[in-house]
């Protein structure tokens, strides 16, 4: 395929993809369960947090941090006592426990004491001279850990300079920033453009990618980041990663 072709292709897969039903199976249906923003911002963040693995059992432990929170995650968040937060000890995803979920709730709460909230952590910095927000995960990283934590928290959240693609991250920050009315990504961060977003980088979106020929480079790493990065804003510079709805489409439900 040329570009054009290339362009013309992936254009139908996000038309194809971009639809309410693509949340059903979903974790991005997660924050959708609320109306407040920080209430959509935290459950999303947590959400996100824990995307790794078997989707079904992403979307099921999610709900159970949203029930074990009382299904007002801000509240929580910002009242909790010592005997709510105990109640977190029994939680596990995979590598993410009990004592990680603690430690995240104390450093959300953190933010929104003291840093006035998790857009305004990952806004911050901005300058006109900014392509995208991989430095700013990397300062989202250092203000969320300044409170006490155990040293093995910081593994779950990836640090874009340390050449990570940062896929959850970078997932977390489409749902929040993306707003096309499409009913998928939520867009309630208003201080971020669409345009510095980068794409959620995965085994499935990788392989898709390679496939088409706009990523070369072998390992998902934040270099392979890059390379994609620069593909998709030459197809779309405004929503660049509106094309992770295609490639995610591919990859998952097509096998392509």
């Amino acid at each position: 395929m040329n570009k054009i072709e290339l362009k013309s292709f992936l254009d139908e897969k996000v038309i194809q993809y971009n639809t309410l039903d693509f949340i059903e199976s979903d974790p991005v249906q997660i924050p959708h369960l609320f109306s407040q923003k920080e209430d959509i911002e935290i459950a999303g963040f947590l959400s996100a947090t824990i995307a790794w693995g078997n989707r079904k059992m992403i979307i099921k432990n999610a709900h159970k941090m949203m029930n074990l929170m009382g299904n007002s995650p801000y509240d929580f968040v910002m009242a909790h006592t010592e005997t709510d937060i105990k109640k977190l000890d029994s939680f596990v995803h995979r590598t993410f426990n009990g004592q990680d979920f603690c430690s995240f709730i104390k450093g959300l709460q953190h933010i929104y004491k003291n840093h006035d909230g998790l857009e305004a952590v990952f806004s911050k910095n901005m300058t006109n001279n900014t392509i995208n927000l991989q430095n700013n995960i990397h300062e989202f990283k250092k203000v969320f850990f300044q409170i006490p934590h155990e040293y093995r928290t910081q593994k779950h959240i990836s640090d874009p300079l340390n050449n990570s693609a940062a896929k959850r991250i970078n997932m977390y920050l489409r749902w929040m920033v993306r707003q096309d009315n499409k009913g998928v990504d939520l867009g309630i961060w208003k201080n971020i453009s669409p345009s510095l977003l980068s794409c959620p980088l995965d085994v499935h979106s990788g392989n898709v990618a390679r496939k088409l020929g706009i990523l070369t480079r072998k390992q998902n790493d934040g270099k392979a980041l890059a390379e994609l990065d620069s593909q998709l804003r030459k197809l779309d510079p405004n929503d660049p990663v509106k094309y992770d709805f295609a490639l995610f489409g591919l990859g998952i439900f097509e096998g392509f």
